[in-house]
């Protein structure tokens, strides 16, 4: 929609000439923004401007038409049959906020709106322009100061150029260059990445020359997709670090403050997917400096508005700057906690030109603990987006009376769909306590309390990454994941805690409430209670047989119901009989129960033949319940035989086709590119399983494939 808009113009200006809302709260600001995103960030500014009396438009595609921040704003207009220049015309919207993403970092789309008479709430052109680009931000950061990851300073030309900077290390003397000559060859490992944008996208660490190409074609590729500008930077890949962010809030008049940092260090392919507030790794001293190194930098350049500053810190807590974001962050609202204050309504008073009369002291000091979890749509183990309808969804409620302790940042409601055309997130799930441990404890709660169904989530992952030992005692990294699960998240483990036991115990309560709910519905109103409602005897003791086949977990259960319907339950033969609780309406999606004492949440997902589907720390666990004669002639069920998947290649989740690296009768190694698969503005390689010949090739470029698609087949193997 933006190309229709031709801009040349880059210093900023504000038309002065508009019609200001003034309210005794808020001052002087605006009657109608137009929000130019979609999403849980829309739907986040629609309820910072209704709380300010400020009207909204939402702009929205057709795949759009139905979603959440459509339905809350005050107006709508398509942009696919109209450009948001001209939806601003056509609503008499005043400003428009971007977000983040999309336009929030395009300072053509500023220009645009200054041309139009359009206050643009966020930073000015030029001071966009300045920081946005990673390979001037970079010149101008180290020319004011700022502490830098050494790399090549200016835009690399292509595969082999960036090989060559790349290939030889250059020891630094005395923080400076042996020679001119090898100034810019820096090395491997290396940070191979787009200049513009973020979110993750055109990020790739090359250790060698091959990881050098790949990453180099692939993120460039990603950063043309994403972003329109395919301009690619080096720089040296800082080993264990913590990636640690400053917020930064200034005015129209000179007024530039810094907020407590925020860290991000647990990311998956350069994404972020938990964030907290404050960093335990950082003291005051670092807080201190940190942000007035990030001050000095937006004042360089006249920055204004929302913005961050992004610093890799190693464990001494030296810290090199990353980049800045010119925009509203995915993970603000855990800022907001920790400092109490709303970062849109400040930008949306910024962009009005009001003054801020902050105490930087105050607004640095963090005022308790928050998380930011990133609920996604995709495959845990493989980070693969999911798309489908969510079938039932349910938000975790507050578990304080202020309600204060538990936050979903959403743009989706149940019956929403995860399309292949836009980022699968579906909530930042945030929680806040007066210390760490009290918003972790409470981020484990809202995770086990979350009901999606209908597609592939991350929450698995999320849940037990809150509650590893490592991340409890806050000894993380930007490694955290590679070296947790090296081979991918497999599922929560059963082995520690008495989980298995309470596990058990809980589908065991279950199978015995379901079986005494039939009971109940035969006695009183089913089709053939009259027949049988005669010998329908009260049970209050069940012998059971439990077992996870996926795992081979498998414990014999004694379950014993009382007068006053307590319970207690013996899991495995050896073990003592504990009392249990529960508080479930049968079919419900929550199970809250106590196990001897301790809190267990389980979540109900599906009946199955001979069990349950239940979610527990997370995962999904399918848990046969037998009686001991259904146990027993179950060992003579065949199992269903595996299908052949070692002659075919399939597409790993929906897509389209980028590009196919081989053709009929090629001859493959084991792990050779086959072909890239795009979903989600991510590009994915898809790799030989195996060595061996093409036998056909069913896709071609730009073909779009559903997940579990078969691309391309293999010759079979031959034996002897």
């Amino acid at each position: 929609m933006l190309a229709r808009v031709s801009v040349t113009r880059l210093a900023p200006s504000r038309a002065s000439a508009r019609r200001l809302l003034s309210t005794a709260a808020y001052g002087q600001t605006f009657d109608k923004i137009l929000i130019a995103n979609r999403g849980e960030i829309a739907v986040r500014v629609i309820k910072t401007a209704k709380k300010m009396g400020i009207k909204t438009v939402a702009v929205y595609s057709d795949a759009d038409a139905n979603s959440l921040h459509v339905r809350l704003a005050d107006e709508a207009v398509n942009i696919v049959l109209d450009n948001i220049i001209n939806a601003i015309k056509q609503t008499g919207a005043q400003a428009v906020h971007p977000g983040y993403g999309f336009l929030s970092e395009n300072f053509h789309f500023v220009e645009a709106l200054d041309k139009a008479g359009v206050t643009f709430i966020g930073p000015n052109a030029k001071s966009m322009f300045m920081m946005g680009d990673k390979i001037e931000s970079k010149k101008i950061a180290k020319a004011a100061g700022v502490h830098t990851i050494p790399g090549f300073e200016g835009e690399v030309q292509d595969v082999e150029d960036a090989v060559r900077i790349c290939k030889y290390f250059d020891h630094l003397q005395n923080g400076m260059p042996t020679s001119l000559a090898t100034a810019n060859q820096i090395g491997y490992p290396v940070m191979v990445k787009a200049s513009a944008g973020g979110g993750g996208k055109g990020m790739r660490i090359a250790y060698n020359d091959k990881e050098c190409r790949e990453a180099f074609r692939l993120s460039k590729n990603e950063a043309k997709s994403s972003f329109g500008d395919d301009r690619m930077l080096v720089e040296k890949f800082i080993e264990d670090p913590r990636h640690i962010e400053i917020q930064l809030i200034g005015d129209q008049h000179g007024n530039t403050y810094y907020l407590p940092e925020r860290e991000c260090s647990i990311q998956r392919r350069n994404q972020k997917v938990i964030e907290e507030a404050p960093s335990v790794h950082i003291d005051a001293a670092t807080r201190k400096a940190m942000g007035e190194q990030a001050v000095s930098l937006a004042k360089n350049v006249g920055y204004y508005s929302a913005g961050t500053c992004e610093f890799l810190v190693d464990p001494q807590r030296n810290f090199y700057f990353l980049e800045m974001n010119t925009r509203l962050q995915v993970e603000h609202p855990i800022t907001e906690y920790i400092t109490n204050l709303d970062l849109v309504e400040l930008m949306i008073r910024v962009a009005a030109n009001q003054k801020l009369n902050l105490d930087q002291k105050e607004i640095s000091t963090p005022k308790g603990w928050a998380f930011e979890s990133r609920v996604y749509a995709e495959d845990p183990e493989k980070y693969l987006p999911s798309i489908g309808r969510l079938t039932k969804y349910i938000e975790p409620t507050p578990l304080t009376i202020s309600g204060h302790d538990v936050r979903c940042d959403t743009g989706i409601v149940e019956g929403s769909e995860i399309s292949i055309y836009y980022d699968p997130m579906i909530c930042k799930l945030c929680t806040y306590g007066a210390t760490r441990d009290e918003a972790r404890h409470r981020m484990e709660s809202a995770l086990d309390r979350y009901v999606i169904k209908g597609v592939t989530h991350n929450i698995p992952l999320l849940r037990d990454v809150i509650s590893h030992p490592r991340f409890a005692a806050g000894k993380i990294s930007t490694k955290f994941l590679a070296e947790e699960y090296p081979t991918g998240f497999k599922g929560a483990s059963l082995a520690q805690n008495q989980r298995k036991e309470k596990l058990f115990a809980v589908a065991a309560v279950v199978h015995a409430l379901r079986e005494l709910n039939k009971r109940e519905w035969v006695k009183g109103a089913g089709a053939f209670g009259e027949s049988v409602s005669a010998s329908a005897e009260p049970i209050n003791k069940w012998e059971l047989h439990a077992s996870i086949p996926k795992t081979g977990d498998s414990e014999h259960i004694l379950l014993l119901m009382d007068k006053d319907g307590s319970w207690k339950v013996q899991v495995g033969d050896e073990n003592a009989t504990v009392p249990l609780t529960i508080d479930w309406r049968v079919n419900s999606p929550i199970v809250r129960s106590t196990y001897d004492g301790e809190d267990v949440v389980v979540q109900f997902l599906d009946p199955l033949a001979s069990g349950y589907r239940l979610q527990y720390l997370g995962t999904k666990f399918d848990v046969t319940v037998q009686s001991p004669q259904q146990h027993e002639l179950s060992k003579y069920i065949k199992e269903k035989p595996k299908l052949d998947l070692t002659s075919v290649v399939l597409s790993p989740m929906p897509g389209t086709v980028v590009s196919v690296a081989v053709k009929e009768g090629d001859v493959v190694s084991e792990g050779g590119e086959l072909a890239i698969v795009e979903a989600m503005k991510m590009q994915n390689v898809i790799r030989a399983p195996r060595a061996g010949k093409i036998k056909k090739v069913l896709v071609t470029s730009g073909h779009s494939v559903a997940g579990d698609e078969v691309m391309i087949e293999l010759e079979k193997e031959k034996t002897a």
